[in-house]
């Protein structure tokens, strides 16, 4: 259960163009199938290896992400709020490539559980379509912003005109 609102909950869609076209009476239908989380700086939100069951929505503070190679740990990045993550492995049921925790004092998160988004996609599939387009869209934002650090760092490496 939500604490909440399906109003306050259809302001942070609008407010983080998230789900834009879900209309109010869709975002309370969505309200039910979600469950807020409240966690701690450090506390683990999924580990690395993990296939995910859930995937996030940050609605309060900052989330970040690591890689251990067995013997050091190493931040690769840190989203905040508006953002969806954990989507890859939700929808591509692969293990998770890093561990997710919390990276602020404190963090607020939306999560939907798998047996609730199959429910939704039955119950409710405009709705589903919906997380599922927010997610494409999360991934290209991701993909696009790796794009960029690759190409400025070979340009770092290389230098433009150089072959």
């Amino acid at each position: 259960m939500l604490k909440m609102t399906p109003a306050e909950l259809f302001d942070y869609f609008q407010a983080n163009a998230i789900c834009e076209s879900l209309t109010r009476p869709d975002v309370e239908v969505m309200s039910h199938f979600l469950q807020e989380k409240k966690l701690k700086r450090n506390d683990v939100i999924s580990d690395m290896g993990v296939v995910g069951d859930s995937m996030f929505f940050i609605v309060n503070g900052k989330v970040g992400f690591s890689v251990n190679d067995g013997q050091d740990e190493a931040e690769v990045a840190v989203q905040g709020s508006g953002n969806l993550i954990g989507e890859m492995s939700f929808f591509d049921r692969k293990p998770r490539m890093l561990k997710m925790y919390a990276y602020s004092k404190e963090v607020e998160l939306l999560e939907i559980k798998r047996p609730m988004y199959d429910r939704l996609k039955v119950e409710h599939p405009y709705i589903a379509v919906n997380l599922v387009e927010n997610a494409v869209v999360s991934l290209d934002h991701l993909i696009r912003a790796l794009s960029n650090d690759l190409s400025h760092f070979e340009h770092y490496m290389v230098g433009f005109g150089r072959h």
